[in-house]
């Protein structure tokens, strides 16, 4: 509140802030003597004139119509104010406000985490991509996460993967990735732990510096061969469709390019 005040006042720095600390250090520990004096009616009548004008009354007639969340902790913060303590408010108020804006961002982000198992318009696949996952039909799975993932992101990770049913191939692509959590990091290697488990195949594209090694140190990394970690998505395609079933059979004698398998030979793709 005293903040406030200053600001209102005209404060600029923290100069005033540590001004009024000192004046009631002082106050409490040597001049005590010559506040006493004061009726307790005038500093009453001080708290309720500083309590009506630090109060944003334009905020308060459209708070209703801006968002009913932040009327409803707008209206228990004042609540906890006059009936528990301003502290007590703010922090709870902080604290309520700060998991609604997490929740928020939390949703947008989860709507960044695909399974694709054909060309899909919503993430970026130039034609050369496209056409390798058509010609995959359906055995490849292209995991694709974007943006930070965050520990809300963690959910619709295990949501996209408990949806995976029949594939041979996971590509999880993580190139639009700038920032991986610990929540987000243990979704994925549950995710990947279970694809090797059930044999398939596991690709991570685009990992690099802190993500590569937040994977490196929860071991994520370690379960996949080292040819398995690469930074092209159409390289990941590619050595996919080798390893899909009657793929490399198909193809074998067209081409002009190789790429190893899991099994130490090579096999020939166009």
């Amino acid at each position: 509140m005293g903040t406030v005040v200053n600001i209102q006042t005209g404060a600029r720095t923290a100069l005033s802030g540590l001004t009024r600390a000192m004046i009631l250090l002082v106050v409490i520990l040597w001049a005590a003597n010559l506040t006493e004096s004061i009726p307790m009616a005038v500093l009453a009548g001080i708290a309720l004139k500083v309590g009506i004008d630090i109060l944003d009354w334009s905020f308060l007639k459209r708070a209703h119509q801006v968002s009913l969340k932040g009327t409803i902790i707008m209206y228990g913060v004042m609540f906890l104010t006059v009936f528990v303590d301003l502290i007590v408010a703010v922090g709870v108020g902080v604290f309520i406000a700060n998991i609604l804006t997490i929740e928020r961002l939390s949703n947008l982000q989860s709507e960044e985490v695909k399974t694709i198992t054909d060309a899909d318009d919503d993430i970026v696949l130039n034609e050369q991509e496209k056409q390798l996952l058509d010609q995959a039909n359906g055995r490849v799975l292209l995991f694709y996460l974007s943006g930070p993932m965050v520990f809300g992101v963690s959910k619709a990770i295990a949501r996209e993967h408990n949806a995976i049913k029949d594939c041979d191939v996971v590509i999880l692509d993580l190139s639009d990735v700038p920032l991986l959590g610990v929540t987000a990091s243990l979704a994925i290697e549950n995710a990947i732990r279970e694809a090797v488990e059930k044999g398939r195949h596991v690709f991570i594209v685009g990992a690099t510096g802190k993500i590569k090694r937040r994977l490196e140190n929860l071991g994520i990394i370690q379960l996949l061969p080292p040819h398995h970690l690469l930074m092209d998505r159409k390289e990941a395609l590619q050595q996919a469709l080798v390893l899909v079933d009657g793929y490399a059979a198909q193809t074998s004698t067209s081409a002009n390019t190789t790429y190893p398998t899991d099994f130490g030979d090579t096999a020939v793709v166009q």
